[in-house]
């Protein structure tokens, strides 16, 4: 399986699980990343959550609110692993702390009834955690701490998520290594792509409210234009 990244092509990955270590038995439950060609935010987005065949342990329930009954219906990792695989393949694998993930990934690929056999038969992998502690040796190198080094907003990250901590992460590494500072680019498709197995469902409820929008009078517009001119190289005003 060639694992040349001819095309510069970076997927951000993130897992959740049913606990620490597959050495107790734990599993995966979710999977979500995003993909950078160039790196830039092309739209495209793999997605699902996993029936782990076992319970999930209370701690790790705190982190990511997951629940035993929501998995209940979701696919085996067995049903989504090949669409899971061309995903990645050929990629370069970003995780913070990729042993961990990468770890549970390769545990899933031991269970199935095939050759499939570890990630590195498909991609190449840059843990972000480990350059980010070369880059700031010392400091607290968690993706809230580097959110909050380089301004990032994640203040909507409540709990754990795969997909959404992959796309905090994707920012961060982009921050991080120099290169396009922001994944809010005018040139990203709007018409994101995410795929997503047939067999998943997700937790959004199809007949949600929809989200009231709370409009800016002009004396907000005003105090915010002002806000804007006195902040020095601001990236949106260039």
């Amino acid at each position: 399986m060639t694992k040349n990244n001819t095309s510069n092509r970076i997927v951000v990955l993130d897992t959740e699980t049913t606990g620490l270590s597959t050495k107790d038995g734990h599993r995966i439950i979710e999977i979500g990343c995003v993909e950078l060609i160039n790196r830039r935010l092309t739209g495209r987005r793999f997605h699902t959550y996993i029936n782990p065949e076992r319970k999930i342990d209370e701690g790790a329930m705190a982190v990511h609110g997951i629940s035993n009954e929501f998995l209940d219906d979701k696919p085996l990792f067995r049903q989504i692993s090949a669409e899971f695989i061309a995903f990645i393949e050929n990629a370069e694998l970003v995780i913070h702390n990729a042993p961990f993930d990468v770890g549970f990934i390769n545990n899933e690929f031991s269970l199935l009834d095939n050759d499939t056999k570890t990630i590195a038969d498909f991609c190449l992998v840059f843990d972000s955690l480990v350059y980010a502690r070369k880059k700031h040796p010392g400091q607290r190198n968690s993706l809230d701490a580097l959110c909050k080094r380089y301004g990032i907003d994640n203040s909507h990250r409540e709990l754990h998520g795969a997909l959404l901590d992959a796309e905090i992460l994707a920012e961060v590494f982009l921050f991080m290594t120099g290169g396009q500072s922001s994944l809010m680019d005018d040139d990203v498709p709007t018409n994101a792509e995410l795929v997503i197995p047939s067999s998943t469902v997700v937790r959004a409820k199809a007949n949600r409210p929809a989200l009231k929008i709370i409009r800016c009078n002009e004396e907000e517009i005003l105090a915010h234009q002002k806000s804007l001119s006195s902040i020095e190289n601001c990236f949106w005003g260039l």
